[in-house]
């Protein structure tokens, strides 16, 4: 059985997706604006946005906010421990090209951390869903990550985001030494997606940098509850995935076992070090 506050996550993520359906047939006449370089965001993503919260606010008013449209917002009471982590269109380029692979993300975090997660693929009608310590599911289904346990023949999911493109040297290099032992690489264009989709088997593994708080904070639940770990390239943790720190993160996951020779490959091609 969901928690209510998982509840009241699913209502919003599906108000949210209704209105990301309704737009569909209408992409030519969508207002389509690029808030940096290669990273666009449409009316739309605003208009479900808006949905988004009010149904959370409504649930719980004195809860902060951050969204990837509307920033940060206080509670109707100031300053909360809870903030709702929104993503309302995760894979917007995919939706603005009519490729069918997006979703809405919502996250619960207290004090940086998160408490419950929802990810809702419309197209699809999979609802992702996990609390701390309840495990996660797809469409109220339990799911666990993949059991793979070396690189040798591992299915990897990666992103190219805009943010990073000037280490992009070093993310190849790095996807030349993975292609060494795993089965193959995708790119699809999802951090959420891909999240849940290593909570639920569906690939091995997964690592990006770039991400920001309202790309990640639901997948990180999902996959820790899946039997995952999650963590930066190096091993350490993300940060609080909530208003105190909206820079971008580097994020890698995988179960406890395969996440090890993932972050050696990282740190050896060089990609790490990238950063600093």
């Amino acid at each position: 059985m969901l928690k209510p506050a998982v509840n009241v996550m699913v209502k919003a993520a599906r108000a949210g997706g209704n209105v990301l359906l309704r737009h569909m047939h209408r992409l030519d006449a969508l207002n389509v604006v690029e808030k940096e370089r290669l990273d666009y965001a449409s009316e739309v993503d605003g208009l479900a946005e808006a949905e988004i919260v009010k149904e959370l606010r409504r649930a719980h008013p004195d809860y902060a906010v951050l969204g990837e449209e509307g920033g940060a917002q206080k509670g109707n009471r100031g300053a909360s421990r809870y903030t709702w982590v929104i993503d309302p269109l995760d894979g917007t380029s995919n939706y603005l090209r009519g490729l069918p692979h997006w979703c809405v993300s919502i996250a619960l975090v207290e004090n940086g951390e998160p408490l419950h997660a929802v990810v809702f693929d419309p197209l699809r009608n999979e609802l992702f869903t996990a609390t701390r310590g309840g495990g996660a599911q797809l469409n109220e289904r339990r799911i666990r990550v993949a059991e793979r346990r070396e690189l040798a023949g591992a299915m990897l999911a990666t992103g190219f985001a805009p943010r990073e493109r000037a280490r992009a040297g070093a993310q190849l290099e790095c996807v030349r030494e993975l292609l060494r032992e795993a089965e193959d690489i995708r790119r699809a264009g999802s951090a959420a997606l891909d999240l849940a989709y290593t909570a639920c088997g569906r690939v091995d593994g997964y690592f990006e940098a770039g991400v920001k708080p309202w790309d990640i904070a639901a997948g990180v639940l999902l996959v820790r509850e899946a039997g995952g770990r999650v963590s930066d390239f190096k091993g350490a943790a993300i940060g609080p995935l909530d208003g105190r720190d909206t820079g971008s993160r580097r994020i890698a996951a995988a179960n406890v076992r395969l996440i090890e020779p993932l972050q050696k490959t990282i740190v050896a091609s060089g990609y790490a070090a990238a950063f600093g």
